[in-house]
């Protein structure tokens, strides 16, 4: 469903761009969890706390805003969208870095979430145009290494400025290249413009139509419900890692930053390629292998994940002087197939609905994911603690975090009964055709 088949080194440049725009989103997103010790040590704001600044502010301001940004990208297209979304929440980002008061940071992180809900979905939609559908994804899965690599960097980097130079400086430095990023991207990417975006009857559609005629996609629905149970492990994962390693095996803000923001980002980023390839590989003799990849990658990351969280303190071995514990020997097998669902539910959304609606789809796909992944996952980690501290004291945030793993056996489930519905719904047809063939065969 590309808008061309033909694929130029224009759309290799594209997809760069696009995949660092889509990198820099991490790093503004995740630099805060790097910074939440100094800045509960300033602010004297508790776990809870953190979590709503982290997770239910961030997330229901992006979903908001994250529907309407993807129907509006469907109409004018994606790349302005995109271009001055990314522009916004790296600006609003700097922002954070000069906040007198916790009130005060709370609402540039609500800022940061509404630039930032223009450019997922709308850039998702640009690479499913720019590739035809036996690349699409290999190159959604270049795109969707920003995710690891933003999350390696900023709590690498984010972890060296906080302790050279204080938290503030963290997020004015990291803050500031997204800005440049967004003006290469509206000057010079040539974007792709399916004609589908121009017709009068996409134009005239009503918003709630066109709700209804993605949702009434059985498999689009399963889909939507496991990215978004997937998401509370994971945000709650990327959020609290860091205090983890801190509280728990005891090492320094800069060591904890390098090995969950480097080590990890750098073994989630392999995973994320390595999925690219095995689902395109898979696809071209079972279209169901799409969701099919999602489930068995998410599978096999919960008893890594369980082993990283429950495994006692210890250090394994030496590397650039920090004593890595041995639970995190697991929680590199954890990062490789944890990111397994994101590349294949994305790309899902191409193979079941025309150019006109993929930003739309993709969008309301985010929506579930951040309410549910980034509002829920961080606020029920940081809750837990809090709950679990009286009985267990220092050692809460492990069993909390654990605690949040065994929730990705629901999307597994959910992964799997959307294998059939979407073999036989991945038809090139517009959304209320694939929803009335689904009242009849499902």
């Amino acid at each position: 469903m590309s808008s061309s088949s033909q694929v130029t080194w224009r759309s290799h440049y594209a997809l760069c761009v696009l995949a660092i725009i889509y990198v820099c989103n991490y790093i503004d997103r995740y630099l805060v969890s790097i910074l939440i010790e100094p800045i509960k040590l300033e602010f004297g704001v508790s776990d809870t706390a953190i979590g709503l600044l982290t997770g239910v502010a961030f997330a229901l301001f992006y979903t908001v805003f994250g529907l309407p940004m993807g129907r509006l990208a469907d109409r004018i297209g994606r790349k302005p969208v995109v271009a001055l979304s990314c522009i916004a929440w790296s600006l609003m980002t700097m922002l954070c870095g000069v906040a007198t008061s916790f009130g005060m940071l709370l609402a540039f992180r609500i800022l940061v979430a509404v630039g930032e809900a223009g450019g997922s979905a709308p850039s998702v939609a640009m690479v499913a145009d720019l590739y035809p559908a036996r690349l699409r994804s290999r190159a959604l899965s270049i795109f969707m290494m920003g995710p690891p690599i933003g999350i390696a960097l900023g709590l690498g980097a984010g972890g060296w400025i906080a302790e050279h130079y204080g938290w503030r400086a963290a997020f004015l430095v990291i803050g500031a290249p997204g800005i440049l990023i967004g003006l290469l991207l509206a000057f010079t990417v040539r974007a792709p413009r399916p004609a589908s975006l121009s017709s009068p009857q996409v134009r005239q559609e009503r918003f709630m139509a066109t709700l209804r005629s993605m949702l009434g996609v059985s498999s689009y629905r399963l889909i939507l419900v496991a990215g978004s149970l997937a998401a509370v492990a994971g945000n709650a994962v990327g959020t609290w890692n860091p205090s983890f390693l801190i509280r728990s095996h005891g090492l320094g803000i800069q060591e904890a930053g390098f090995l969950i923001g480097i080590v990890g980002g750098l073994c989630a980023a392999i995973g994320t390629l390595t999925c690219g390839f095995v689902t395109d590989r898979l696809m071209a003799r079972d279209a169901g292998w799409q969701v099919g990849v999602a489930a068995l990658g998410t599978l096999v990351s919960v008893p890594f994940g369980l082993l990283f969280f429950l495994w006692p303190s210890g250090g394994a071995f030496q590397v650039a002087g920090i004593s890595v514990p041995t639970a995190f020997l697991f929680y590199m097998g954890f990062a490789f197939f944890a990111t397994w669902w994101t590349t294949p539910c994305f790309g899902a959304m191409s193979g079941l609905f025309p150019p006109a609606k993929v930003a739309q789809a993709t969008a309301l796909f985010l929506m579930g994911v951040t309410l549910v992944g980034v509002g829920v996952g961080p606020l029920v980690v940081g809750a837990l603690s809090d709950l679990y501290h009286t009985a267990i004291g220092d050692q809460a945030l492990r069993y909390a975090m654990a605690s949040t793993i065994a929730l990705l056996l629901a999307p597994v489930v959910c992964l799997s009964l959307a294998v059939p519905r979407y073999r036989r719904q991945t038809l090139d047809l517009p959304a209320n055709q694939l929803a009335q063939a689904d009242a009849v065969t499902v």
